[in-house]
């Protein structure tokens, strides 16, 4: 038993001495390629096997053939051990060169991973990597989209800018020079050209709000039946300009939670912007109802369908479709952001805002959680 303790122990003392070499050697190149890693690891436990072979050997004095027996058979196996990690380590800088090259795609239209076998955590590499090319193509898709619908609105707003500008400083000019012949009616329409004016600004300053993510909101339970009723009143006089039937009878009281000023200003839009694309004897309907857990509010109007190809671009910032690029006669173009304020006030309730053609017109709708019981 005592000599069966001393060869554990003989071994063992070989075996660490053996490891920690292995160690210091792993550490020194660690910034090499994993084929030496590898290879080392693969010496380290035939060296260990070796080392603690000779340390018994030489305490219980073996016989030089015993020895050389050992010896050899270490020897063999190492050879047998360093060529094989030294194929596995080739095997995996291939794969991971390939997937170094593969990655190197990714600012060349999208990542495609490498054909042929690899270790199952270069597999998952390349999968995140895949996944990481589709969530980065998307957004230089996206940022791309925000560019040009930028430059679309620098575009729109300088051209609804310049106009009334002209028209103001021509009046101003005629009024300076006394050759107006109607002063009461240059300044009511100077008044309206500064009203028009204002509501631009408004409008751009509540979309950068919206954009910083810094629109305060105070939310209060109420009736929808409420915030629809304000919306129609407030709609009426534009409705009656324009020969539009404002219809508001299937709204139920479903209660909400939100604030009643930004939803109110929601509203609004969606009933004006149906208005001015209706024409005269036409319907615009309002309807309200309580969907799964959510309440749906919508705006029918009669506007004759948004092209297929629009209908994706109808929320973004600045447009307004290629028949509205310019004010009408009677000032109401607007600038192409009173749909994405919609959307930027909807989504910050947490909900979200559609719109589809149905026969005759198309519809929008928004849909609000429901307000607890």
């Amino acid at each position: 038993m005592r000599d069966v303790l001393l060869i554990a122990l003989y071994a063992l003392l070989g075996a660490v001495a053996a490891g920690l070499l292995g160690a210091l050697a792993l550490r020194a190149l660690r910034h090499r390629s994993v084929a030496v890693s590898l290879a080392v690891v693969a010496a380290v436990p035939v060296t260990a096997m070796l080392a603690g072979t000779l340390a018994v050997a030489w305490a219980m004095f073996l016989s030089s053939h015993d020895l050389t027996v050992v010896t050899t058979v270490c020897a063999m196996a190492a050879v047998v051990s360093l060529a094989t990690a030294l194929l596995l380590g080739r095997w995996v800088v291939a794969r991971s060169n390939a997937l170094t090259r593969a990655a190197r795609s990714f600012d060349e239209g999208g990542f495609a991973a490498p054909d042929g076998g690899a270790t199952a955590e270069l597999a998952e590499l390349a999968r995140e990597l895949a996944a990481t090319s589709a969530r980065l193509a998307k957004s230089r898709e996206r940022e791309r989209a925000l560019d040009a619908s930028r430059r679309e609105l620098v575009a729109w707003i300088s051209h609804d800018l310049r106009t009334p500008l002209a028209g103001l400083r021509a009046m101003s000019e005629a009024l300076e020079d006394g050759v107006a012949e109607d002063p009461e009616r240059y300044f009511r329409q100077i008044r309206t050209e500064v009203d028009r004016l204002n509501a631009l600004v408004g409008d751009l300053f509540e979309l950068s709000r919206i954009h910083a993510g810094a629109l305060p909101l105070s939310p209060a339970r109420m009736s929808v039946y409420d915030l629809v009723g304000d919306a129609l009143a407030g709609a009426g006089p534009l409705a009656r300009e324009h020969g539009v039937r404002l219809v508001g009878g299937e709204v139920d009281a479903v209660p909400v939670e939100v604030d009643g000023k930004e939803m109110t200003r929601v509203l609004g839009n969606l009933l004006v912007n149906a208005i001015r694309r209706t024409p005269a004897d036409g319907t615009v309907a309002v309807a309200a109802r309580r969907a799964a857990g959510t309440v749906v509010v919508s705006v029918t109007d009669e506007c004759g369908g948004i092209p297929e190809e629009d209908l994706p671009r109808v929320f973004d910032t600045g447009w307004r479709g290629s028949a509205a690029r310019t004010p009408s006669a009677h000032g109401h173009g607007g600038a192409g952001l009173g749909l994405a304020i919609v959307r930027g006030i909807v989504e910050a309730h947490a909900g979200r805002v559609t719109v589809r053609n149905v026969p005759g017109g198309c519809r929008f709708e928004v849909t609000l959680p429901a307000a607890r019981a």
